[in-house]
Parts: structure tokens; sequence; C-alpha cells
């Protein structure tokens, strides 16, 4: 017998969850980057933003890729 789990894709709901929740996280992204403007004396520049934004997207990135080899490991069995 295969113990493999059975997958399912995501509901009508489960969008809708999705997609308010990364509103959530751009309102939250704006509001952050519009609070350091107003009560920073320090000066980002546009590379200074595009860089910055590239360090956090590289390092979800990892994150993410590190969390699916979590995964693959243990759905292959490679824990043990």
């Amino acid at each position: 017998m295969d113990n493999k789990p059975l997958r399912q894709r995501l509901s009508g709901p489960g969008w809708v969850a999705v997609a308010v929740l990364a509103g959530f996280l751009m309102a939250a992204i704006l509001y952050a980057a519009d609070v350091w403007r107003a009560l920073s004396d320090v000066a980002i520049s546009d590379a200074g933003w595009a860089f910055l934004l590239l360090g956090a997207v590289l390092t979800i990135a990892v994150g993410a890729g590190l969390m699916a080899l979590v995964f693959y490991s243990n759905r292959h069995n490679y824990d043990r």
C-alpha cells in the first residue's frame, strides 16, 4: 500500500486567502518604506532601494530553496 499523501489543488477560498495575504504584505512593505522616508535622515538612492529589494528577494529565495530541500528529503526518506 502506498503511503503518499493525496495532492489537492487550492480551492477558491484558498486563493482568496493567498491574495489577501499578498495584499497585506504589499501594504506592510509600502508602509515601512513610507515611514522610513518620513522619519529617517538617511537618504537611500534608487540604486540603494534596488539592491535592498534584491537582497530581500534573494534571502527569501534561499530560505524557500532550503525549505524545499527539507521537504524533498523528508518525502524521499533521506532523513533516516
